[in-house]
């Protein structure tokens, strides 16, 4: 079993992108590209973004600090600490609207 601190996590992340030219920083913290789940701790600076890119699978943002605007086609989805997107399966992008830091939740098509 393994425990981890995701407000410590966040918070890390958050002190590497603002450290970084891009604005962004990720660490996976559950699984991987041989697991079917996946979880990975994204961290934004106000105004980094996510190009438009495909959903690998099911997904989910649960919005750890700040917020963030996930955006798929003309529309958009706005969440703030505490709120939990469903990632639309279709094409999309996500911007942060203030520092912000999330955990996206994927699970994999087979």
């Amino acid at each position: 079993m393994q425990k981890l601190s995701l407000d410590t996590l966040a918070r890390e992340q958050l002190e590497r992108a603002t450290a970084s030219t891009t604005g962004r920083s990720a660490s996976t913290v559950y699984g991987g590209h041989e697991h079917t789940l996946r979880q990975t701790l994204l961290a934004l600076t106000a105004g980094a973004s996510l190009a438009e890119h495909e959903n690998p699978g099911e997904a989910t943002l649960l919005v750890l600090r700040g917020r963030v605007r996930l955006a798929s086609g003309d529309t958009s989805w706005e969440g703030q600490t505490g709120d939990l997107l469903v990632v639309p399966q279709a094409r999309h992008a996500l911007e942060a609207l203030e520092d912000a830091a999330v955990v996206l939740t994927v699970a994999k098509r087979g």
